[in-house]
């Protein structure tokens, strides 16, 4: 069971406790540049052994349940962090702080995006940053899928979300959702009871409201002449996309590119991998994403109703089910479910890259094209080979994209 506090942990009063986590994760949220695995690495160095506020033993814990759960695992961690230190108000104030630094750049910068994409100069930036963002998403399943595919059955899950996801017009969540069922009958516990006892069953997808087809314009700053008639639909559509990021932030990807794209025609697929890449910019997890899809949509209002959409079910996982999650994660019912989900991932994210890198590397001359191809596969080279953080490469690349420019002039 997990306690609210520590009995290590000076005892000070709540008030304090609240300020202090609101210090420490408003600069982690502020610095935190790197990725999820970053960000756990400084929470830990900032709560375990600069202020004692957690045991190395119940952070180890709470690293595991949130590594179980959908959701930005970094995120997770920080609303734990503020759980055992601090009860249910700490977890929100944790959480909020770490995510409301990043959730400003962002909005900042998408407004930056499509006040100025009209000049070459920005055109210039995403030629360089369009390919980084496909090398990171490739390198990712690259890593993944040597974690992932122990054998044929995996494999063989990964190649069939693959193999529908670009032929097929089925939602990714049902593939999922299909992928978990087949991994509850290969992986399920041998010598029980075949009937399934205490299992977990996956949210149901929440259906969207019908909109129109059209592609969608670019709303006002704050968005006030759209909240009205997008709140319902941000509000359900991020919801679900936030219960079903399993296996890192980058799960996001083919989520919304499915949907986001094809069906709801919020984006257009270049300005979707514009945003996975100020995603990326961004020292906060990039499913903040979210927030760069919710400001085209409806302005500020509905960059922070698609924030808070995405997150909602990370603070409920945790908040409310964190004192029996560590016993929940040990039933093998539920770990033969994400068995079958995680490679299911891989493929669906593998898939995702397709209508990207096509969208990338169409470009108005063949210079542009070669150009923008070799800095894919330099930026590949550099994150597999060399484990450049992503967050060297993407400024990296949008300098090398400035200056294809100024040779191409």
């Amino acid at each position: 069971m997990i306690k609210p506090e520590i009995e290590s942990a000076p005892v000070q009063p709540m008030p304090q406790r609240l300020a202090a986590l609101a210090r420490v994760f408003l600069k982690l949220g502020t610095i935190g540049f790197g990725g999820p695995q970053a960000h756990i690495a400084m929470a830990n160095d900032e709560a375990v052994i600069r202020r004692q506020w957690l045991t190395p033993e119940q952070f180890t814990e709470g690293l595991a349940i949130c590594e179980m759960l959908p959701g930005p695992a970094s995120t997770q961690m920080g609303i734990y962090i503020g759980y055992v230190r601090a009860g249910q108000l700490g977890a929100l104030v944790s959480g909020f702080c770490f995510i409301a630094p990043a959730f400003v750049i962002v909005v900042a910068l998408a407004w930056g995006y499509f006040r100025f994409q009209g000049l070459p100069q920005i055109k210039d930036i995403f030629l360089g940053v369009s390919p980084v963002v496909i090398a990171i998403i490739l390198a990712f399943c690259w890593k993944l899928a040597k974690k992932t595919l122990k054998d044929i059955i995996r494999v063989g899950i990964a190649i069939a979300v693959f193999t529908l996801t670009i032929i097929t017009s089925i939602n990714v969540l049902i593939q999922f959702i299909m992928a978990g069922l087949v991994g509850l009958w290969w992986f399920r516990p041998r010598g029980t009871d075949s009937s399934i006892q205490g299992w977990w069953v996956p949210p149901s997808p929440l259906l969207l409201a019908s909109l129109p087809a059209d592609p969608l314009t670019l709303s006002s700053f704050w968005g006030l002449e759209r909240i009205g008639e997008f709140l319902l639909p941000l509000t359900t559509f991020f919801l679900k996309v936030g219960s079903f990021i399993f296996g890192g932030g980058l799960v996001i990807i083919p989520l919304l590119e499915f949907e986001v794209v094809e069906q709801l025609h919020w984006l257009t697929q270049t300005e979707f991998i514009n945003g996975v890449a100020i995603g990326q910019l961004s020292p906060g997890p990039v499913v903040l994403t979210a927030a760069f899809v919710g400001f085209k949509v409806a302005g500020v209002l509905g960059a922070l109703v698609a924030t808070i959409a995405i997150f909602a079910p990370s603070f409920a996982f945790i908040m409310l089910a964190a004192p029996l999650l560590l016993r929940v994660r040990q039933n093998p019912w539920i770990r033969a479910f994400l068995q079958g989900v995680t490679p299911a991932v891989l493929g669906a994210i593998a898939a995702a890259t397709i209508p990207l890198l096509r969208t990338t590397l169409t470009q108005p001359t063949l210079f542009y094209a070669v150009a923008s191809g070799l800095v894919g596969i330099f930026a590949l080279v550099a994150l597999i080979r060399y484990t450049m953080p992503t967050w060297l490469l993407v400024p990296l690349g949008a300098g090398l994209g400035l200056g294809i420019g100024l040779v191409a002039v």
